[in-house]
């Protein structure tokens, strides 16, 4: 596993490698690498037995040249303004590829959510909310869900921000449905990584139905992917999570695995299946293997042992920039994190548009409009990956970049 300052480089030289490919002028791409604006606010809380505690919160606005700013907000104590950095940018890639009237941003606060109450976390969070109110907002920065965070801190977030300036549900999304949260939301990621799946095995005149794949990771990501790839025939051989990882070559039991990880907290254990470390399920012979973790564990020395035939970044900065060219070499696809995961923030803006319009949709409607978005999007990144014979994450980043270098010369120059 590399560091998460070599995948935050590695990512910048991905984008400097587009910028180089479509002659973008060398000052603009000065303004695509670097953000817009970086926060920092201090978060001092009371917790629940009388002591003080200190924590730090960040947002990295990075492009809004086509919409509003637009990402995630993690609670993670790693998080750190560098990693924010890259991951704005990412962001702003994303919503450009997938063609939303959206752009870029992070946010996070260092902590570890998972030793703090209930109680502590929405003080957290709404005392975020207050020091950050005027950099957020419908027309301005749009947070949502990400590692460590769910609708239950939308909620929070939606309500203080409500209390200072009226009801604004459109401020925040991944929301309960509840208070206009979108059908189909907590899906969504992992329901646009099988339509890309799917996408690809068309595009090669092939099907997903009787390919292995195995998962890294099985939180929100994992789950729906596991069991949106079994839904289409697939045998998901092998799963993990932070405390283990599990083997079954004729095909694990998703639900069943499923309801062993809610009951026991971790996929270890599962009585259907064999143990494995980490380090075999990266080497195992699998036809998809997907990481769908918190990114950052393909570096080059695992690249070269590993043995799938196609690589589907469901997680952000999963492959790094030195590991790409270990795969290509090794004749492994990479499917790029800006097409595979961008369901999430498909979704995330179809929230926006019901609660702009204050009509909400159905989940019919949601899948299908999804669908629609994400095999446009295939077919545009396939068509140049066909023509430049480039590879898929070249194709993706040229056709991202493109974009987002014609709304700054738009409204800048």
């Amino acid at each position: 596993m590399g560091s998460a300052k070599d995948f935050e480089e590695g990512g910048i030289r991905f984008l400097q490698d587009a910028c180089l490919r479509l002659d973008v002028e060398p000052e603009l791409t000065g303004i695509l690498v670097s953000p817009s604006r970086e926060i920092r606010v201090e978060l001092p809380i009371r917790r629940d037995d009388g002591s003080v505690a200190h924590f730090s919160g960040y947002r990295v606005q990075h492009y809004n040249a086509l919409g509003p700013y637009k990402g995630g907000l993690r609670y993670h104590p790693n998080v750190t303004m560098g990693e924010l950095r890259w991951l704005a940018c990412l962001m702003s890639l994303k919503t450009a590829l997938v063609q939303l009237p959206l752009g870029g941003a992070k946010g996070g606060i260092d902590c570890d959510p998972c030793l703090l109450s209930s109680s502590e976390l929405q003080q957290l969070t709404r005392y975020f909310v207050r020091k950050m109110h005027r950099d957020f907002g419908p027309n301005i920065d749009i947070p949502a869900p990400d590692v460590g965070t769910d609708a239950s801190v939308m909620a929070w977030i939606h309500d203080e921000y409500s209390v200072i300036y009226g009801y604004s549900p459109a401020a925040v999304t991944g929301k309960p449905v509840l208070i206009g949260g979108s059908e189909g939301r907590e899906s969504a990621t992992g329901q646009g990584v099988g339509i890309v799946m799917h996408e690809y095995a068309k595009h090669r005149a092939e099907q997903l139905e009787g390919n292995t794949a195995v998962i890294q990771g099985f939180g929100n990501v994992g789950v729906h992917v596991a069991a949106d790839l079994a839904s289409r025939g697939m045998l998901v051989t092998a799963v993990s999570d932070s405390q283990g990882a599990v083997y079954e070559r004729n095909g694990l039991n998703i639900e069943k695995l499923r309801r062993h990880k809610q009951e026991t907290g971790s996929v270890a254990e599962f009585s259907d299946a064999k143990a494995i470390s980490h380090a075999a399920l990266f080497r195992l012979e699998c036809d998809y293997f997907v990481p769908a973790a918190v990114g950052g564990d393909i570096c080059e020395a695992v690249a070269q042992e590993m043995s799938a035939k196609v690589i589907v970044e469901a997680a952000n900065n999963a492959v790094s920039y030195e590991a790409s060219h270990v795969l290509q070499a090794k004749g492994i696809t990479v499917l790029p994190d800006i097409l595979v995961n961008s369901g999430g923030v498909i979704v995330s803006y179809f929230e926006r548009v019901q609660n702009l319009q204050q009509m909400p949709w159905t989940v019919e409607r949601v899948s299908t409009e999804l669908l629609a978005t994400l095999q446009n999007a295939c077919t545009r990144v396939f068509a140049v990956e066909t023509g430049k014979k480039c590879g898929f994450r070249a194709a993706a980043f040229d056709i991202a970049v493109s974009r987002l270098r014609d709304g700054i010369c738009t409204t800048m120059f």
